[in-house]
């Protein structure tokens, strides 16, 4: 075993050992009942394939994405088998994204287990039934929506598409639209230059998809049936949650509607149950045959509509029950309720009231036409089901509920970055089930909870009680050169002076001893009030699956630049003293470095960057690929009209280049990232021009160095604060110098010694993308 391999397991034990038992618990059921469970709802899926005739009961997404292709290689066996390591990645999957999204790994893992080992979950994996990929689409939406933290136009789109799959699937993913967009429109993330037009064109994508792939079904729909639609079981669905509680004599009913009234006094309805008006009273065996030409159906819809707008408040009470009933402590079952046993692991093989013979011709025509039990093996898979093998009601609950309180803001949650992110998954849920229990209550209806509120609730607590903290970085080695001694790692060039002092002061009164997310992206601000505002706004929450905040260093300004700063949601802090970028960008990695911060990132106030191009510095970072990332106009573009300053671009890299033997295309592109090891080992002590006084230190100390082509925008407001052409140029040049000869005096005194960081046997090219 790889020491790589040894050292994953190891931090991942809680979650290797949940897989195991999932795992274990599968080959169990695989073992117990061959070759799959067929329930009611299994064999009208197998009789569609083929036509896919959209005018049933259950839509065709099942049979049309995972039952027909999987029919095509295998049977019946290999159609669960693959249910089953579906189910796991669908856990694992769970996991990735908590992590990714800035959980502790035991929290994620419990996240995971839900889907791992309850046996209600277990169970529906070996049916021929549409839960598992209806299951599957929810996560995917989420994890699209969330994994790289800015939900753009183009990743909506698609998003909406994948919603819109689920609802194709399972009908009661219509309204997941809703939270979704709402999610979209709130998440921050997204360009500073666009703002809510973004934003709302985002929503309007995710919309435009999600509505696209259902027009199109409901014109397949009618191409069968001549009628639009996405199934034609509404109105008896609709009929079975009014039928139970309409007062038929009391509701102006028409003489058609009137006869598809129950007769049954409504504490009988209720005892006989929805699914009994839903799937056997709407027989026109049951009622007096209606007029020539009168759709029944139609019919029904129409009776639903006066109960509901007659008597909303019944059908409503009669919803949020059966909503509640999900969060039980146990699994019970209420009078009416669809029987609690269909959906228990049995010790002879369930028929669901079909003949064994009607079973046996199904799994003839796609199995070996036979069926078997392990009567041990299905009697443990029971034991375990009822002796509490199953997610309680009550921790889903607890999970809502704290996501709910994250998404208010309570404890860190308001600074966290995941409010909006707790708010995906919680309000997919709520809207899930609650639908469901529009329709009727089944505990098979709350399996989508099993994914969803586990998932909300770990963001919740993480966003409440903080993110999980950064991995230590591995032992450094180096078989060239030796590690510099602590005097010459020491921060004394970058020591806070009075003027620091005052500032770090006045930032722990206003914020305590708040730590950071792993990235901070620090703006040192002097009088940009005008743009600021916008550059904030754009800010993402996450990027690269960390979480994100934003820390302005106001320098001295004399407009109202702090006020926009904390009006705008950055951590700030001010500066009693204007001295300069330089100084100001020091404090700043000062307290990135002291609060906890893994990664910094450094940008203008000014606009002129593109947030959104904040993973392709931070990716190389994370992957250890690079220890400091920089962006190149020169790679990429430039928006500028100065001829002279773009010129004075090219010069100044040349001049870099040729002082430190590697090349570089950008010595002052503000829109950088690197490890916050490498900002505290660099000597600074350049009160402006700091860029390339950082570059070069960074190059001497053999740290590795990847630019990237990026984006230079003109200004959106305010004016630069450099000054003429000749004077900057002089100063840069200068500082070029300066710090060149500063560090070459430092390394050959130290002979070989480097800052600890990431160390290279040798001064690497700068790498370009």
């Amino acid at each position: 075993m790889t020491p790589t391999l040894t050292r994953g397991l190891r931090h991942h034990w809680l979650m290797v050992v949940l897989v195991l038992g999932g795992i274990g618990l599968r080959v169990v059921v695989e073992l117990a009942y061959q070759p799959a469970l067929l329930y009611i709802d299994s064999y009208r899926y197998l009789q569609n394939l083929g036509a896919f005739f959209p005018g049933g009961l259950n839509p065709i997404g099942y049979e049309l994405l995972l039952l027909g292709p999987l029919l095509l290689i295998g049977d019946l066996g290999f159609v669960v088998l693959v249910q089953h390591l579906l189910g796991l990645a669908l856990a694992i999957a769970i996991y990735v994204l908590l992590l990714r999204l800035g959980c502790r790994r035991w929290i994620a893992a419990l996240a995971a287990a839900p889907v791992l080992l309850d046996a209600y979950q277990l169970q529906i994996e070996h049916l021929i039934m549409s839960d598992l990929l209806f299951q599957i689409l929810l996560l995917v939406a989420v994890i699209l929506l969330t994994w790289r933290g800015t939900p753009g136009p183009r990743l909506a789109a698609v998003a909406g598409v994948v919603l819109a799959t689920s609802v194709i699937v399972r009908l009661v993913g219509v309204a997941l639209v809703v939270p979704a967009a709402v999610f979209v429109l709130l998440a921050a993330g997204l360009r500073p230059r666009d703002g809510w037009k973004r934003r709302l064109l985002s929503a309007g994508a995710l919309a435009a998809g999600f509505v696209a792939v259902l027009f199109g079904y409901a014109m397949y729909h009618m191409i069968w049936t001549g009628v639009p639609a996405l199934s034609t079981s509404t109105g008896s669905v609709l009929y079975g949650r009014t039928a139970v509680v309409a007062e038929c004599e009391k509701l102006d009913l028409t003489p058609e509607e009137r006869r598809v009234c129950p007769d049954e006094p409504i504490p009988q309805r209720k005892l006989n149950g929805i699914d009994y008006y839903v799937h056997y009273f709407h027989n026109e065996d049951n009622v007096e045959a209606l007029p020539e030409g009168f759709d029944y159906s139609a019919v029904q819809h129409s009776f639903a509509v006066q109960v509901i707008l007659n008597q909303p408040f019944d059908v409503l009470g009669g919803v949020l029950q059966d909503f509640l009933k999900g969060f039980a402590p146990t699994r019970t079952q209420s009078p009416g309720d669809v029987p609690l046993s269909r959906w228990q692991f049995q010790t002879s093989y369930p028929m669901y009231g079909q003949q064994p013979e009607y079973v046996a011709k199904w799994l003839e025509r796609y199995d070996d036409g036979t069926y078997s039990v392990n009567e041990d093996l299905a009697g443990f898979l029971r034991t375990y089901q009822l002796g509490g093998g199953y997610a309680p009601g009550t921790v889903l609950g607890a999970a809502l509920l704290i996501a709910g309180a994250a998404v208010l803001g309570l404890g860190r949650a308001r600074r966290s970055g995941l409010r909006a992110v707790c708010l995906l998954p919680a309000g997919m849920a709520v809207t899930v089930l609650m639908t469901a229990a529009a329709l009727e209550f089944s505990w098979r209806y709350q399996l989508p909870g099993l994914v969803l509120l586990p998932v909300a609730g770990a963001l919740g607590i993480t966003a409440i009680t903080g993110r999980r903290p950064p991995d230590s970085p591995g032992p450094v080695t180096n078989t060239t050169a030796t590690t510099a001694s602590p005097k010459e790692n020491t921060m004394a060039p970058n020591s806070p002076d009075e003027v620091d002092r005052a500032a770090l002061d006045d930032y722990a009164e206003r914020y305590g001893g708040r730590r950071f997310a792993p990235v901070v992206v620090l703006i040192a601000a002097y009088n940009e009030e005008e743009a600021l505002g916008g550059v904030l706004d754009g800010m993402p929450a996450t990027s690269c699956g960390f979480d994100v905040d934003t820390l302005v260093v106001v320098d001295g300004a004399t407009d109202n630049t702090g006020e926009v700063a904390l009006r705008h949601g950055a951590q700030t802090c001010t500066v009693p003293a204007n001295r300069g970028q330089g100084a100001a960008l020091r404090l700043g990695y000062r307290l990135a470095a002291e609060r906890g911060a893994r990664y910094v990132v450094t940008t203008d106030a000014d606009g002129q960057y593109d947030i959104a191009e904040l993973p392709k510095l931070l990716q190389p970072l994370i992957e250890d690929e690079a220890d400091f990332v920089t962006g190149s106009r020169r790679l990429g573009s430039s928006e500028t009209t100065d001829s002279l300053r773009r010129a004075g671009t090219y010069v100044f890299a040349w001049l870099v280049s040729a002082l430190t033997g590697q090349r570089v295309t950008d010595t002052s592109f503000g829109f950088r990232a690197m490890k916050v090891e490498v900002a505290a080992a660099v000597r600074l002590e350049q009160p402006q021009y700091q860029s390339s006084e950082l570059l070069v230190g960074i190059l001497a100390h053999k740290y590795r160095v990847l630019e990237q082509p990026m984006t230079m925008h003109a200004r959106t407001a305010g004016h630069s604060k450099k000054g003429n052409n000749l004077f900057y140029g002089y100063r840069y040049a200068k500082v070029v110098f300066t710090t060149w000869l500063r560090e070459r005096r430092t390394r050959s005194h130290t002979s070989g010694a480097t800052a600890v960081g990431t160390v290279t046997e040798s001064a690497p090219a700068i790498g370009e993308r």
